[in-house]
């Protein structure tokens, strides 16, 4: 059998007088290999791992641009706060709408929708204190810019499923720059003023999920959220 390899695998002889045999055979030869191997054995044997077939080279992922890191462009090439210079960019109609919940538990629920709440209108008050806030979102987040704002609107809807007031901001300019923030400060602002009206009936009120639902407008066009 030894004879079969000695007589087809080429040999390499080194320096010090041992000699190897090399991976790197003609086909043709491993052609051979096979065929006494088939005499011997009554089969053909499985393929080598000593062909002549390149190796694999492993497969690349592809590239993606939503792959890449997000830039945050409230910073400086030197990482301290900054405003963004937002004189390039053209004027648009910018649109964000934002939502949040306020929950009062079943109690305090019953004395709102009843409004029976000693400070008065509850749902009323902090609707008028969501319009006020979205207008002063510059002054309460540092680095916003002053925008004039063409139209705000705060929704709030009593929800009996969980005892809890539904808040919806929507804030619309046609200025450089996006209102998202104009439309999450007036829901928050709104829901702070809910628990203010409503404190004095109840310390457990919790206002949760503040977040974007919508914007449109400006280069990054149209989101929504799932």
């Amino acid at each position: 059998m030894m004879s079969i390899f000695h007589s087809v695998l080429p040999r390499v002889t080194r320096s010090n007088g041992w000699r190897c045999f090399s991976t790197r055979i003609p086909y043709d030869n491993i052609a051979e290999l096979n065929k006494e191997m088939e005499s011997i054995f009554g089969e053909s044997p499985s393929p080598s791992p000593l062909g002549s077939s390149p190796p694999q080279q492993p497969v690349q992922p592809a590239y993606k641009a939503e792959d890449s890191q997000p830039v945050l462009t409230h910073t400086d090439s030197s990482r301290q706060a900054k405003m963004v210079d937002v004189s390039p960019k053209e004027d648009s109609k910018r649109v964000a709408i934002a939502s949040c919940r306020v929950l009062l538990g079943q109690r305090v629920f019953n004395l709102v929708a009843s409004n029976e709440i000693a400070k008065g209108d509850v749902l009323t008050v902090a609707k008028i204190a969501g319009i006020t806030g979205a207008k002063q979102t510059s002054n309460l987040i540092p680095l916003c810019h002053n925008i004039n704002l063409s139209h705000v609107r705060v929704d709030l809807t009593l929800n009996e499923e969980d005892s809890s007031v539904v808040i919806e901001g929507e804030a619309t300019t046609s200025r450089k720059t996006g209102v998202e923030m104009e439309a999450m400060t007036a829901v928050a602002i709104a829901g702070l003023t809910v628990y203010d009206m409503c404190k004095a009936a109840s310390k457990d009120i919790c206002i949760t999920d503040i977040c974007l639902q919508h914007k449109s407008g400006g280069k990054s066009g149209s989101w929504s959220r799932n």
